[in-house]
C-alpha cells in the first residue's frame, strides 16, 4: 500500500481588493470643481449679457479651459 505524496499546498484564493487609489486626487477634483463653477458663471453672464446660447456657451467652456490651467498653476 503505498501514500500518495504531499504535493504543492494550495494557497486558499484571497478575495479581490478594490482599489485604495481614488481616480482622483482631492486636488484635482477642488481645481476641476472650482473651474466648472467659474465657467457657469461665465456663461450664464454672457447669455444674460447677449441673449446668443451659443456664445454663451463658447464663452463658459472658455472660462472652465483656462480656469483649469490658471488653478492648477495657482493651487499647485
Amino acid at each position: 500500500m503505498t501514500t500518495p505524496l504531499p504535493g504543492p499546498a494550495d494557497p486558499e484564493p484571497r478575495p479581490s481588493s478594490p482599489d485604495t487609489e481614488p481616480l482622483l486626487s482631492q486636488r484635482t477634483a477642488l481645481v476641476l470643481l472650482i473651474a466648472a463653477f467659474i465657467g457657469t458663471v461665465v456663461g450664464v453672464l454672457a447669455l444674460f449679457s447677449a441673449g446668443n446660447v451659443a456664445g454663451a456657451l463658447l464663452a463658459g467652456v472658455t472660462g472652465f479651459g483656462t480656469s483649469t490651467v490658471g488653478l492648477h498653476k495657482l493651487i499647485g
